[in-house]
């Protein structure tokens, strides 16, 4: 499962970060594509690189995966487990923009500077479920992308393309967003205020410390706990100027929904734990990530890895 979260530090750089959880990685790195590299795209979506994108994911067959990624322009998405409910077309349809659940992300990074222009063209797109091959079927997610000014959630399902306005800057996965979004109207006693001393008949009660209007948050790893979660986190982390703050913020707000080996059991018998966190930079155009087994920050930025190229670069 995954959470991932979007903020600003208010002078129009974007901050957009992620968990990514799951049983084991893939072999996942940091992955440039550079705007000379012609990019295999079945349906001719990805026609050529307008910007260089960076993110995290994996090469097959020479094409970039990502699971997140972002541009210099100062926009970036990420993809989301969404099981049972993502259902993509299954053939590509006459007329329309027609991309593979495969490289949505790449074509949201690579053509687009804007959620506003991003949004503009989704009402033409059909993602189709076409895998890169026999080895990796389509997997079934829902996206959030975001820039500087705001974030929105795209799903595709039996009912077509479906984009919606996050407010919240938060996606988890399943159920849908707009279930998670009304889900938040159980919560609205929660504050981060110092409660006051209150009376109980002849009793004056004072709180043992801070905290207390936060009781009845969820602390488990649910989906829809995660989203309560990290909805509550990242609207209430105050304000942060510089890049070393902002990154701070990120692995911070994400650290309250990192998953632990051991805690929360699949199907399979195998546990889920949180495989990488990662942070696409506006500001730097930079990518940070730490992993369970090593939790030092590293970070790679685009403009030292010959954004102009024509290969891929894996790091």
């Amino acid at each position: 499962m995954c959470t991932a979260i979007r903020f600003s530090d208010g002078s129009g750089h974007l901050y957009l970060a992620r968990n990514l959880d799951w049983t084991s990685g893939y072999g996942e790195r940091v992955v440039i594509t550079p705007t000379g590299f012609a990019a295999p795209s079945p349906f001719g979506a990805v026609a050529g690189i307008r910007y260089a994108v960076i993110g995290m994911g994996i090469v097959e067959e020479g094409t970039p995966l990502y699971f997140d990624c972002g541009n210099a322009a100062g926009l970036a998405v990420a993809g989301l487990n969404f099981p049972g409910y993502a259902q993509y077309a299954s053939a590509p349809v006459d007329g329309a923009i027609n991309v593979a659940a495969f490289e949505f992300p790449l074509w949201v990074a690579s053509q687009f500077n804007s959620v506003d222009d991003a949004e503009a063209a989704l009402s033409d797109v059909v993602i189709v479920d076409r895998p890169i091959n026999e080895k990796y079927p389509s997997s079934l997610l829902h996206w959030i992308i975001g820039d500087a000014t705001r974030a929105i959630v795209v799903e595709y399902t039996a009912d077509g393309l479906r984009v919606f306005d996050d407010d919240v800057d938060v996606l988890a996965n399943q159920p849908g967003f707009a279930w998670h979004h009304e889900n938040l109207r159980n919560y609205l006693n929660t504050s981060p205020a110092f409660p006051e001393e209150s009376a109980l008949g002849r009793a004056r009660l004072s709180p043992f410390g801070s905290g207390s209007y936060m009781r009845g948050i969820p602390g488990d790893y649910y989906s829809p706990s995660r989203f309560v979660r990290a909805a509550y986190v990242n609207a209430h982390y105050p304000d942060k100027a510089s890049e070393e703050e902002n990154v701070s913020r990120a692995f911070h707000t994400l650290q309250q929904v990192a998953m632990v080996d051991g805690a929360a059991e699949m199907g399979s018998g195998q546990f889920e734990k949180t495989i990488y966190t990662g942070l696409f930079s506006s500001r730097t155009a930079s990518y940070y990530w730490n992993s369970y087994d090593d939790p030092t920050i590293r970070s790679v930025t685009l403009v030292d890895h010959r954004p102009g190229g024509a290969e891929v670069i894996v790091l």
